[in-house]
């Protein structure tokens, strides 16, 4: 299947990790920079995140007590915006998150038009909560997401060209393991908190299978302000 070009980029501390205490470190903030800086580089037309950091950083949190929906949607995509110029990519299997709108603005970026990523267990309330706000939605899979599937389904239905995958841990290995990702950048700030229960850059969930490590091949290596490291890998 045809897919778009997929770039992990992503902001860790010197132990790996992609959230926790030492993003409010002062000598955090070049780095936090620079990887707002370096997202316009990469031209993506759509970000995608795992349903965890969406819940923290980009929804209203996790819905709760759903309006029962006298209607049986079926299984299938729904297109509420197809020519938004930029998208964010919520993946979702199981339908758990809130949304105040369809369209989400953040500040220094494009308004993004929410695209939610579903399996068919689904509720028939959640379709018809997102119909509702009028926010589109993809299916990948029975009952576990098919990662190739959404970079088709993505390419094929909204014209997105190049994702940007950025987090959580679960989610990137989730690409990693299918080998769908194509480059990773890691914007390197200089400190580290030592935490045992802070997300790392890949996590690898339980029930995905064993396979060999992921090798990746250094393309470009770059010291930045504030002694910020960008390191830039091809698979």
């Amino acid at each position: 299947m045809s897919k778009c070009y997929v770039i992990c980029h992503m902001l860790t501390s010197l132990d790996g990790k992609i959230d926790g205490a030492y993003m409010s470190a002062p000598e955090c903030a070049p780095a936090l920079a620079a990887y707002g800086n370096l997202r316009k580089t990469f031209r993506c037309k759509a970000t995608l995140y795992g349903t965890k950091t969406m819940a923290v950083s980009y929804s209203d949190g996790y819905v709760e007590n759903l309006a029962k929906s006298e209607r049986v949607y079926p299984r299938q995509d729904y297109v509420a915006v197809d020519r938004a110029d930029s998208y964010i990519v919520s993946v979702d299997p199981k339908g758990m998150l809130c949304f105040s709108d369809n369209f989400i603005s953040k500040k220094g970026r494009q308004r993004a038009h929410v695209i939610e990523v579903l399996t068919e267990d689904v509720s028939d309330d959640y379709l018809a909560y997102l119909r509702k706000l009028q926010i589109s939605y993809l299916f990948a899979g029975k009952d576990r997401l098919d990662c190739s599937l959404i970079l088709h389904k993505l390419q094929k239905t909204f014209s997105i060209e190049r994702l940007m995958l950025a987090g959580g841990g679960i989610m990137n290995w989730s690409f990693v393991q299918e080998d769908l990702v194509d480059e990773l950048s890691i914007v390197m700030a200089p400190v580290a908190d030592g935490s045992m229960k802070t997300a790392s850059v890949f996590e690898k969930a339980d029930f995905l299978p064993d396979r060999a490590p992921a090798v990746f091949k250094l393309k470009e290596a770059k010291v930045l302000d504030g002694n910020t490291l960008w390191l830039r890998y091809m698979i």
